[in-house]
């Protein structure tokens, strides 16, 4: 048996392989990741309309042109065409022109923070269909999901209604982090003290996965969660499922739940505290601490002054240093700064915190 024929066969067990690959990509179930499909599906055949060309006729000229083929025209002093110049400048351009004007139209249509307007390509979203709001934060390394309506919140798991409008509130506890649900809709980023949206929508009942996108740690690679699209009797009946956990998720327990693990089981919380999302974002689930919304209200008034100076104290926001966990240095450190009119330039001091009043 020839060395080119084994080669073959070799390839055969991976072919195998890829024929069980689910291609979730190309076959989504949600209307967002549909036109996502169809936009990229559109833009690499518009490519593969000079690549495919340059690729047959660089094999054509390679064979037409090879040592042994004598009938071939030598021409050395051949440089110029204006015919061929024409053909290899225009089909380019027309791609660059027809891919820019689709990717501008795309981009605008399936930008995140744009509110539905249908369910699929036949059914447009009526005016009164209102979205199921999910409250999203990604956590060392875990997925927090908060359903502020209904009331409940769940760990690795989430669920929609299908042909319901989805609008995710996404944020971070820690490092930056993105969620994806490749059946849904595509990666977006979540930041600690900031807020992503994604408008989505489900029209397909199932189980479908999803995962963090961006590398955020030791336990990344167990960021993964289930996304249930559920008719409306089913969502229902795993919102009473929910309640029924009889778990609560307060600001003390979500304290002890942020602080990192690896590959948490799917928990559910029957009560929410209504406030906790907002406290999240703004990094003030620790009551002592601060909310950065509060802190941008006093600056957009024209800050304090040199009382303002104790505010740095209140938002120091390393959850190592805070004294409430085990692992807390004896005193937690803040830096205070002020300037004077005899130091312009400003006096700098690190003190304890007990110390802080000392500071200026």
């Amino acid at each position: 048996m020839s060395s080119k024929l084994t080669r073959l066969l070799a390839l055969v067990p991976l072919a195998a392989l890829l024929s069980g690959c689910n291609l979730v990509l190309l076959n989504p179930a949600g209307d967002i990741a549909a036109q996502q499909r169809d936009l990229l599906v559109v833009s690499t055949g518009l490519m593969l309309l000079i690549v495919i060309p340059v690729i047959v006729l660089t094999l054509w000229f390679a064979w037409r042109y090879r040592q042994s083929n004598t009938a071939a025209k030598y021409d050395p002093e051949w440089h110029h065409s204006t015919r061929l110049e024409v053909v290899i400048w225009s089909a380019p351009l027309a791609i660059i022109i027809a891919l820019g004007a689709l990717t501008w139209v795309g981009t605008h249509l399936l930008d995140p923070y744009r509110p539905l307007t249908r369910i699929d390509e036949s059914r447009p979203l009526a005016a009164d269909h209102k979205p199921l709001e999910i409250e999203v934060v990604a956590m060392d390394w875990k997925w927090l999901f908060i359903y502020p309506e209904q009331g409940i919140a769940t760990v690795n798991e989430v669920a929609a209604p299908v042909d319901t409008p989805i609008r995710f509130k996404i944020t971070a506890t820690s490092v930056m982090n993105a969620l994806a649900i490749p059946a849904l809709a595509g990666m977006i980023y979540a930041m600690p003290g900031m807020e992503t949206k994604l408008h989505a929508v489900i029209n397909q009942a199932g189980v479908y996965d999803g995962l963090s996108g961006n590398y955020s740690g030791a336990g990344f690679a167990g960021m993964r969660f289930k996304f249930h699209g559920l008719d409306q009797a089913g969502f229902d009946a795993w919102v009473a499922k929910a309640k029924a956990s009889g778990n609560t998720l307060g600001r003390p327990e979500y304290q002890t739940l942020e602080r990192p693990s690896e590959r948490e089981p799917v928990r559910y919380f029957g009560t929410v505290d209504p406030e906790l999302y907002h406290a999240i974002l703004n990094m003030c689930v620790d009551s002592q601490k601060m909310c950065m919304d509060e802190m941008m209200h006093i600056d957009a008034k024209g800050g304090m002054g040199m009382a303002g100076t104790m505010n740095v104290a209140r938002l120091q926001y390393d959850r190592r240093r805070r004294t409430s966990e085990p692992d807390a240095p004896g005193g937690m450190f803040v830096l205070a700064s002020s300037c004077t009119p005899t130091d312009p330039f400003g006096v700098t001091r690190i003190a304890s915190a007990d110390q802080v009043t000392d500071a200026n």
